[in-house]
């Protein structure tokens, strides 16, 4: 049985590594980027980058990243910057079409009907209300001879809930990707590296520090820079937009880190906005575990068996306790920082990564903690520039 046990799990092992990289070759993505062009050459599609990536030869493919259930991220080079395309489904006709293309002439739509259509899309995706005027990101197509394919274009784009954050928020955050320019159904982004849980500091610091200060208080100094820009990101999230935008997938292979120390979200498949976030948790339970939602979670009310709406713990309490602490743990403690200092942080990080109260309660524990990780990180950084 033994024997028997051992070769099977070996030949599951050898499928499982076979399945995989055949969903994620060269061959497959440069098929799929083919496909892509000879729809452009058909008329089909259309966008601002598909005459650099099938007639000029300015946008090459470099190779595959990801390919899951048909979405596909592959890094490539445009007019030598490195970039990455993005794709929920690798075909273009995989996406629904727009109904209205098909009744009659594209020139004959009127472009009001267009914004209707676009913002109930976002509605759908997003949960939120949005006027004309703040559409920009997402429409600013001019009637044209390709206009019929720049529609049926813009329609896929708007049927991925990425390209919709990404292109709704480049404007007003630094915190997230920012695009680049599209071909079809693929938007291209800029390419950033990002972290690992397996990362002795979860993100390569080498790409984002000078190699002249790669020493150990060059390190700290960056952890605690991006720490900040963590806090900074949790606040603006909760606090600049018209709802609060939730994040329920963190992890360090979500973030990635500019050069300037900016923690930039560059995969939001799994961020939602208050009203969308509210839909997702008021669903039918028999206790608290029916209610979480990887990362966001609420509580059940066993008196009418529903969730509530109103989620239980927020963005800072996951990432303290998924990313500070394990910056901030006291296997971690170095001689470049005062040991009082690092106990406080320590404290404070555990404190956070708790999961708090619902309510005005929560609200103001939630603030305190941000309030004190900001004094603390601070001191710490003050204590750095003193030692030198």
């Amino acid at each position: 049985w033994t024997a028997c046990w051992v070769v099977v799990s070996a030949a599951l092992f050898l499928l499982h590594r076979s399945v995989f990289s055949e969903r994620c070759t060269d061959e497959k993505s440069h098929r799929i980027l083919a496909r892509l062009c000879l729809d452009y050459s058909s008329g089909a599609l259309t966008g601002d980058l598909c005459e650099d990536l099938c007639v000029a030869q300015k946008l090459v493919y470099k190779h595959c990243l990801y390919y899951d259930r048909g979405k596909k991220v592959i890094q490539a080079d445009w007019r030598g910057q490195p970039i990455i395309l993005k794709s929920k489904k690798e075909i273009f006709s995989s996406y629904q079409h727009l109904s209205m293309l098909e009744e009659g002439e594209a020139q004959d739509i009127p472009e009001t009907e267009l914004l209707l259509m676009v913002a109930l899309e976002v509605k759908n995706a997003l949960g939120l209300e949005l006027s004309n005027n703040t559409m920009g990101p997402l429409w600013t197509r001019k009637k044209g001879p390709r206009w019929k394919a720049q529609v049926a274009s813009m329609w896929s784009l708007l049927q991925q809930e990425e390209y919709i954050y990404f292109s709704l928020l480049q404007d007003f955050s630094k915190h997230v990707l920012r695009i680049i320019g599209s071909c079809g159904h693929f938007y291209a982004v800029e390419y950033l590296t990002a972290g690992h849980a397996w990362h002795k500091t979860l993100f390569p610091l080498e790409n984002v520090i000078s190699p002249s200060l790669t020493g150990h208080r060059s390190r700290v100094r960056a952890i605690i820079d991006i720490a900040l820009s963590f806090l900074d990101m949790v606040q603006h999230f909760d606090n600049d937009f018209s709802h609060r935008l939730h994040l329920c997938d963190i992890k360090p292979e979500n973030f990635a880190i500019r050069h300037d120390l900016t923690v930039v979200a560059i995969d939001v498949d799994m961020a939602f906005f208050e009203p969308k976030m509210r839909d997702i948790l008021e669903q039918k339970c028999t206790g608290d575990e029916d209610c979480n939602f990887f990362d966001c979670f609420s509580k059940c009310n066993l008196k009418i068996r529903k969730c509530g709406a109103q989620r239980a713990n927020n963005n800072l309490q996951v990432i303290c306790d998924k990313i500070f602490r394990r910056w901030f743990s006291p296997n971690l403690r170095g001689p470049l920082v005062s040991l009082p200092l690092q106990l406080q942080l320590q404290k404070a990080v555990q404190e956070c990564a708790q999961p708090g109260h619902t309510g005005a309660t929560g609200h103001q524990r939630t603030l305190k903690s941000l309030s004190e990780l900001y004094h603390l990180l601070r001191v710490t950084q003050r204590e750095l520039q003193g030692a030198e």
